[in-house]
């Protein structure tokens, strides 16, 4: 009968050691690594990270949390209430808008003026006053801009344009600062007609390019 140890030699292919099972260890410890990763990758996702909606399409939870006019935008995120104010509003002859300057509020000057004039309506005042709200979340720097169509204007209190565009952003300032708004946070700008919109030879563009604009800007920005 043959003891142990010559049966083990008899046992073990030609050539083979016991040190040639040094690969089990290497295969074990990659092994190890990768159930380690595997794990972790699960510890970092989020946690209902996305989901299929009805149509087959793949929605991110974060980004339904977040209004839409924030997502497009992100200019100020320490005022990130901003913008889903301004994109709330529902006037007539009000509009939004965010360039490089800043985010802009745009009204037609017949919502708030006579023609000529640059004395506020009743309805101007309720105009500015509805704006108040959504201003009172911002604490940059607010320019008033006056904007007029390309028509001479020559009245003894407005010579031309210059003027009555002019006239008008103080106006409206005047008016945001009765509604408490710091009169230290805002500029009346006039540009009279050399910002158009629009084209000058239509009435439709002259009536575009007749408007207020509040331009918001942060502090850092002048």
């Amino acid at each position: 009968m043959l003891d142990r140890d010559t049966r083990h030699a008899l046992e073990m292919p030609a050539g083979q050691s016991e040190s040639d099972e040094s690969w089990l260890t290497s295969y074990l410890d990659v092994l190890t690594l990768l159930i380690t990763l595997f794990v972790l990758l699960l510890a970092l996702s989020p946690p209902g990270g996305s989901e299929v909606d009805e149509g087959g399409g793949v929605s991110t939870s974060m980004e339904e949390s977040l209004p839409s006019a924030t997502l497009a935008s992100g200019m100020y995120p320490q005022h990130s209430g901003l913008q889903p104010k301004m994109a709330a509003l529902n006037i007539p002859g009000v509009s939004v808008s965010q360039g490089q300057g800043g985010v802009t509020l745009r009204i037609d000057d017949n919502l708030l003026f006579p023609s000529g004039e640059a004395v506020l309506t009743a309805q101007g005042q309720g105009v500015i006053e509805s704006l108040i709200e959504a201003l009172a979340i911002f604490d940059g720097q607010i320019s008033v801009e006056g904007h007029t169509d390309n028509l001479p204007i020559a009245t003894p209190r407005f010579p031309s344009n210059w003027e009555l565009s002019a006239g008008r952003a103080i106006a409206v300032m005047r008016h945001l600062e009765r509604q408490g708004v710091a009169i230290s946070r805002m500029r009346a700008v006039g540009y009279a007609d050399t910002q158009p919109m629009e084209s000058n030879a239509t009435p439709a563009g002259r009536a575009a390019n007749r408007r207020v604009e509040l331009l918001l800007r942060q502090p850092s920005e002048g």
